[in-house]
């Protein structure tokens, strides 16, 4: 079981950038999915999920309006869609699989907001 995501980097404020996870070793499709980030000397913290069927998607209130979920199951890979990023933004993303009590991480990728 494996997850990459991809698609950090160095951005300034109000820039965009996309980030991308690819599971592979499960059936992507019947898994819920979901996006956390972690802030230097901050607890980790829910960003998005989007459910396995019926493509219901939920947002922090920190992200609405901002940033958005989305899937693709025939290429096992989860979106996250982030635009008008400020300095808050700032911290590694990770993506996590979960159903019922089995949950998968990938190892995050960084996103920094820099003017």
């Amino acid at each position: 079981v494996q997850l990459v995501e991809s698609g950090g980097g160095l951005v300034q404020p109000g820039e965009s950038l996309t980030l991308s996870c690819v599971g592979s070793g499960f059936i992507f499709s019947h898994y819920h999915m979901s996006w956390y980030r972690q802030a230097p000397g901050k607890e980790r913290e829910w960003v998005a999920s989007i459910m396995s069927v019926g493509n219901v998607r939920k947002h922090a209130d920190s992200v609405q309006g901002r940033f958005t979920i989305s899937r693709d199951n025939a290429k096992n890979t989860v979106y996250l869609q982030m635009n008008s990023l400020n300095l808050e933004d700032t911290a590694v993303y990770y993506c996590k699989g979960h159903l019922q009590a089995r949950e998968f991480w990938g190892q995050g990728t960084q996103v920094i907001v820099s003017s």
